[in-house]
């Protein structure tokens, strides 16, 4: 197949996979309306119940930089507090992982029929409720089947040697990771890109630990939109932009660091499965290691961050004193 047919169906996978993660996160929000803000502001009394709040809105919407960005819109208008803040974002890197789970059971065959579904609710409905349903399912079947496009179309790529040496190149720790985090950058979906490694691997055109190490760069480079989504607002929305920030830094070091122990505990957890599922795996795995270890100390870190960065007010208090 020659390489222009091969990179044409790519990029239609491609755009029909980011189309459809917007699509499914927009019928959804409609489904939910104004629940999703309040249940932030109301399931967000502590660290425990924040993180959970993060996970399930996330797991929700299949979009952590949405449910970021709505949490820092929150801050920004005082209905929540920085603290409140922390732990939904620590759940929110949680809630990421399920899409990369569902995308490891490799159901883009049956793309059809979830779409066929949810558009004869969408052309059928009589209640705004039923069409939006709808939306989630057609939303669900065009999200599968633009990864089924980009695993049909890669298949041929399994006996070019240059670029299965590429592949090879990815699993460098540090190559690997700049990489995702490159591509993540670009795409503005995490999502995308874990979803790409994930079909990659499934067609054994990468190996787990340059799949681990892509999927590590991601994590980086989702924190792109939701930095920029809290600069010019207020300082503890600033806070919550950097926390995101720092948080994920900080786990993609040490996993960088230890990537070789963490590869074989997921080879070890995921007890012979394909590596697709045990790349799907480390994604839950990763993350949520990252929060249980960085759980303990949000009381801590939100001093410290408050500190390095206090609020407008607080500054020019002190200023008028001295």
């Amino acid at each position: 197949m020659p390489y222009l047919k091969i990179s044409l169906l790519v990029l239609a996978g491609l755009v029909l996979f980011l189309f459809a993660l917007n699509y499914l996160a927009d019928g959804l929000k409609a489904i939910s309306g104004e629940r999703l803000q309040g249940w932030l502001r109301k399931f967000t009394q502590n660290v425990f119940t924040g993180i959970l709040t993060g996970l399930v809105v996330t797991t929700l919407l299949d979009s952590s930089s949405a449910v970021i960005i709505m949490t820092i819109a929150l801050v920004n208008t005082q209905a929540l507090t920085f603290r409140q803040a922390m732990g939904v974002v620590l759940g929110a890197n949680i809630g990421t992982t399920f899409s990369s789970q569902l995308i490891a059971f490799d159901i883009g065959q049956w793309a059809g029929v979830p779409m066929a579904i949810g558009l004869a609710l969408l052309l059928l409905a009589k209640r705004d409720i039923v069409a939006q349903w709808g939306q989630v399912l057609l939303g669900f079947g065009m999200l599968f089947l633009g990864l089924f496009l980009m695993e049909e179309a890669v298949q041929p790529l399994k006996g070019l040697p240059q670029v299965v040496n590429w592949m090879k190149e990815l699993a460098d720790p540090l190559r690997g990771a700049l990489t995702g985090a490159g591509i993540t950058v670009l795409l503005q979906s995490s999502s995308a890109t874990v979803g790409m490694a994930v079909v990659l691997s499934g067609q054994g055109l990468m190996q787990l630990p340059a799949g681990i190490a892509l999927m590590m760069g991601a994590e980086l480079g989702t924190c792109s939109d939701t930095l920029i989504a809290s600069l010019g607002r207020t300082r503890a929305a600033l806070r919550t932009g950097l926390f995101h920030l720092a948080f994920n830094f900080i786990s993609i070091i040490t996993g960088l660091l230890v990537i070789e122990p963490f590869t074989h505990l997921v080879e070890w957890l995921s007890a012979g499965a394909p590596v697709e599922r045990q790349l799907a795996n480390a994604h839950v795995l990763f993350n949520a290691l990252g929060v249980l270890v960085i759980a303990p100390f949000v009381p801590w870190l939100a001093d410290h961050f408050e500190q390095w960065i206090p609020d407008a007010k607080e500054k020019s208090t002190v200023a008028a004193a001295s």
